[in-house]
């Protein structure tokens, strides 16, 4: 990056987290650390609930997933609208009128102590491993521009937002929150404007994206029902529906972001402005990846985009081997790259035998370099079977990195930092929120001072942030960020959100019955997860069902006191 880039970079970093700092003030008790004294207005919940979902996996690996597999991702979306209008009808009125801290306080008045501690373990772990993964993914970026382990960039980032959620706790991290999705969205705005910019002359916006439909990038729907397919209309509908329902209801680091609200009111829209406006966002997010595809069929792209694993192999035995290829790859991407310019030509022709013939000449050019592509990432496995073969992360940053005016790239890149902060923050806050409200002041101290829990909550901060961290610097064995951490949610989340159900709507179940049940699901779970014996989405309605159906079966057989209380 130029001098330019890296002044844009450093002060819209020092910026966001001095404003946090300056506008959260100094924390007097834990309602006013956690909660924020439940004082923000409904635009400002919103875009606190969509800076916690859309970490930096989301402006990193999203345009990258849509550049190796299309636009099906965005179903992945589908059912978030639908549970908004459930989490505004049922969850949010429940906690308000409670006054609760977390979700899982609720679980304690409606069944006991040991399904209350149960589903704060669960979400803890899940939670836990997850933040990890969006610590590392900003971290990818700075070890790509300095050419540094990201040992050290995870660290780096990990510690920056350690610091203005201790101090600030979850003011901070909401007011810091609104600031960074105003500048992501301007940020977005101007890369995609910029791609279409790049593209060569006479080839437009238009071209783009029928040249991309015709090599199966712009696949938004697929109606087709397979159970094992990750992506489809109806997992994204049905699971998606459940995993969002339970994501939003029952992981602390989104209630904790709608509790902040000042009113049921406020909080419920909030919610229905990300329901609202999340879909249009992820689509337009996922299109700038198949625009960076289009892009890249006039442009010749790296063989391979993660330069570290390339450095490796360049330095080994293999060298020779892989320079081979890489010569292989320039001269079949000039061949690609003629089959592109014809069907650009074609479409213009509007003569549908033509057009027919080019995009069958491109995908033949384009089946040579991804089979050239495979033969090189073998070759990399042959140096170093631990090498990561998923580049995907990688892509969009070495987009903006190579082909981006100086100071834009600081802008995109201060983007995906702020999108890391912001998640990550909310993530931290809810961990501790979760530790010490559900855990030690319930149960290992309840008889504390205001003032020790909330030096507890800081203390819980930073062992949670400590912990993220370490799970961060592992995060590089996982392939796609996106993908995986939804996956990883998708084995906890349908059995927390089944506990819920039950709370909400069988009055007649007990707590020994449904404390059972989420154990038993929560082992079948993992065994279906582990085998992939279904689409990963699936998980989340699958999980919930069985809570409900287990609980209801063995409610009649399990006296209350069959298990004691913790």
């Amino acid at each position: 990056m130029s001098l330019a880039d890296w002044i844009v970079l450093g002060l819209t970093l020092l910026g966001i987290v001095a404003y946090g700092v300056w506008k959260s003030g100094q924390s007097q008790n834990i309602g006013q650390y956690l909660m924020g004294g439940r004082t923000l207005r409904w635009y400002h919940v919103g875009l606190s609930v969509m800076a916690t979902q859309a970490s930096a996996i989301t402006f990193l690996s999203a345009p990258g997933q849509a550049y190796s597999d299309g636009m099906r991702f965005v179903q992945f979306y589908f059912g978030l609208p639908l549970a908004m209008i459930v989490l505004c009808v049922t969850f949010v009125p429940i906690f308000h009128r409670l006054k609760v801290y977390t979700a899982y306080e609720y679980l304690e008045q409606r069944f006991d102590l040991k399904t209350r501690a149960l589903t704060s373990f669960l979400f803890l772990i899940q939670r836990g491993l997850s933040t990890g993964i969006t610590i590392y993914a900003p971290s990818i970026i700075l070890s790509t521009i300095l050419n540094i382990n990201t040992v050290y960039t995870t660290l780096f980032i990990g510690g920056l937002v350690i610091f203005y959620t201790v101090y600030g706790g979850t003011k901070a991290v909401s007011y810091t929150q609104l600031l960074q999705m105003s500048i992501i969205f301007l940020g977005m705005f101007f890369a995609g404007v910029m791609v279409v910019h790049l593209l060569p002359g006479g080839i437009g916006f238009g071209h783009a994206i029928k040249l991309a439909g015709k090599l199966g990038k712009m696949n938004v729907i697929d109606w087709k029902f397979d159970p094992k397919n990750q992506y489809n209309i109806w997992s994204g509908v049905i699971g998606g529906f459940f995993l969002q329902l339970s994501y939003f209801g029952t992981d602390q680091s989104q209630v904790g972001r709608y509790l902040t609200g000042s009113s049921v009111g406020q909080s419920r829209m909030g919610l229905i402005m990300n329901g609202l406006v999340k879909i249009p966002m992820q689509f337009l997010i996922l299109l700038i990846g198949v625009l960076v595809f289009a892009f890249y069929q006039f442009n010749r792209p790296p063989m391979f985009f993660n330069q570290y694993e390339v450095k490796q192999v360049k330095k080994s035995s293999y060298a020779a081997q892989y320079n081979q290829l890489e010569n292989q790859y320039t001269a079949v991407f000039e061949q690609r790259k003629n089959k592109a310019d014809d069907l650009v030509k074609a479409f213009d022709s509007k003569d549908q035998a033509q057009i027919n013939k080019a995009q069958a000449a491109l995908k033949a050019a384009d089946g040579q370099s991804m089979a050239i592509r495979k033969q090189a990432i073998a070759v990399m496995k042959k140096n170093n079977d631990k090498a990561n073969e998923d580049d995907t992360n990688y892509v969009f940053l070495t987009f903006v990195t190579q082909y981006l005016p100086r100071g834009l790239i600081g802008l995109l890149v201060a983007i995906i930092f702020l999108a890391s902060m912001g998640s990550t923050a909310s993530a931290l806050n809810s961990l501790a929120s979760t530790t010490v409200v559900d855990i030690y002041r319930r149960i290992l101290n309840p008889n504390a001072t205001d003032k020790n829990y909330l030096n507890a909550s800081r203390l819980a901060t930073v062992f949670w942030g400590l912990v993220c961290i370490g799970m961060a610097l592992y995060a590089s064995k996982v392939g796609n960020l996106l993908e995986y951490v939804n996956k990883l949610g998708s084995y906890i989340y349908g059995t927390i959100l089944g506990v819920f159900v039950v709370a909400f709507y069988l009055k007649n179940i007990k707590g020994s019955a449904v404390f059972i049940a989420a154990i038993i699901t929560e082992i079948l779970i993992i065994i279906l997860g582990n085998f992939e014996l279904v689409a990963y989405l699936w998980l989340n309605m699958i999980g919930c069902i069985l809570v409900i159906i287990i609980a209801a079966a063995i409610n009649p057989l399990v006296r209350e006191n069959a298990i004691t209380d913790i």
